[in-house]
């Protein structure tokens, strides 16, 4: 892992591979942790980029970050993130390619509207943009009482009503040591600190930050609409149905759940490069 240098922030990165840049948006857990199998199974396609967002983990802001301005600061640093990735040896020139799931690709989305002369393809995975929907006012009040819930009885007791409403509960417990690999046991540790800024700074903040879909209209051959064949009875799945219909665009159903990446690795690797790789997108 390496460290780049970024406005108010320091970003925590790896690269990993040969081939053109593929960076990996991580979602609301801020880390990069859940994408490690997903890199080593596209890195021998891909110069492949994974990475803590700012704020989370191991990428810490600078004392003076205007959190408000979160989303565009995202934005930017992929950008960053691709001119680092693009000086390596082992990138091919030309535009990149971008994977986000969930805040991800909320991000993902944003990013193609500001930089899409730096964008070969983005695949923008269950963005849970509430305010698309019919009942989004709804939802936007339950993520209001889910912070509500975590300023009153904590984390665990908001993240607990968060994952059963969205069809992901949590653990019955924490895995024993004995059994789990140690860097999996560390990531687990920061996810306990990353899920505190992700409900302060994200969890009603991102899934309000609705794209301007006329314009995503006039980008729509570099974008894949996607989602996960297992979780499209929820609510993260929904936003894309309908960015789809505005915009001329079927959604790509992908193996395993909003976390398909991790659940169903080996499959999600193979329909994700077959996206990427494709002459146009799928």
């Amino acid at each position: 892992m390496s460290e780049l240098p970024v406005p108010d922030a320091r970003l925590y990165y790896d690269l990993i591979g040969a081939g053109p840049v593929l960076v990996l948006i991580p979602g609301g857990n801020g880390d990069a942790g859940p994408y490690t199998a997903l890199a080593r199974a596209l890195a021998d396609r891909f110069t492949v980029v994974t990475y803590d967002r700012r704020g989370f983990a191991r990428s810490p802001l600078d004392g003076t970050f205007d959190l408000t301005g979160r989303l565009a600061a995202d934005v930017e640093d992929v950008v960053a993130l691709i001119d680092a990735a693009q000086r390596s040896p082992a990138a091919a020139p030309g535009p990149a390619n971008v994977f986000g799931s969930s805040s991800g690709a909320i991000v993902a989305l944003h990013l193609l509207l500001a930089h899409p002369d730096r964008l070969a393809r983005v695949v923008a995975h269950e963005p849970p943009l509430v305010r698309l929907l019919p009942d989004g006012g709804d939802w936007a009040a339950f993520l209001q009482t889910v912070h509500e819930t975590y300023r009153l009885h904590g984390r665990d007791a908001a993240m607990a009503s968060f994952g059963e409403r969205l069809g992901m509960p949590r653990p019955a417990r924490r895995p024993d040591p004995a059994t789990v690999p140690q860097h999996l046991l560390e990531m687990l540790d920061r996810m306990q600190v990353n899920q505190v800024f992700w409900l302060e700074h994200e969890l009603r903040q991102y899934p309000d930050a609705t794209p301007d879909l006329d314009a995503l209209a006039a980008l729509r051959t570099r974008l894949v609409l996607a989602g996960g064949k297992e979780s499209a009875q929820y609510m993260p799945f929904q936003p894309n149905l309908v960015i789809g219909r505005r915009i001329g665009r079927d959604v790509v159903v992908m193996p395993g759940d909003h976390v398909g990446y991790v659940t169903a690795t080996e499959p999600f690797t193979s329909a994700l490069a077959e996206i990427l790789l494709a002459s146009t997108p799928a």
